[in-house]
């Protein structure tokens, strides 16, 4: 059995419901895999979801048929959002977990353009020393899991 087959499809969620029809959405793309539309509490105007058809909390659990879906159109998507709202800086935001401020819990990724008032993603960026003896090994680790 695949790692993806071992997890169970999620319950419905809001993103589920909007792929069903339930709820309307301002669709700005879709094909058999994904579908793009404007987030309903934006961050700057143009701000879009990016979401697989494939109901899967994390992007770790996404097949890698959806994930080559999105990494086909999320592209094609930023440069549209940028053309449509006449900006040239966006950030592209992920969240994977609770912990890590997901809060639908179906993969979604937002294209949020930078405004020149301001609008758009704040981001606190703390960093750390990098320890070179401990990043080797990580790095081992983490190509050993793949």
């Amino acid at each position: 059995m695949s790692d993806h087959a071992a997890h169970p499809v999620q319950p419905p969620t809001i993103f589920s419901r909007i792929i069903a029809g339930e709820i309307p959405c301002h669709k700005v793309y879709e094909d058999a895999h994904v579908l793009a539309f404007l987030d309903i509490n934006p961050l700057s105007p143009g701000h879009t979801l990016v979401i697989p058809k494939e109901a899967r909390p994390t992007l770790d659990l996404l097949s890698d048929e959806s994930s080559a879906a999105i990494g086909r159109v999320l592209p094609r998507l930023c440069r549209a959002v940028m053309r449509a709202t006449g900006t040239t800086d966006y950030n592209v935001l992920q969240n994977n977990g609770a912990a890590a401020h997901q809060v639908v819990m179906h993969v979604h990724f937002h294209i949020i353009p930078k405004v020149a008032d301001g609008r758009g993603l704040g981001i606190g960026w703390t960093s750390r020393a990098f320890d070179h003896a401990a990043g080797a090994a990580l790095a081992k680790t983490i190509a050993a899991a793949m």
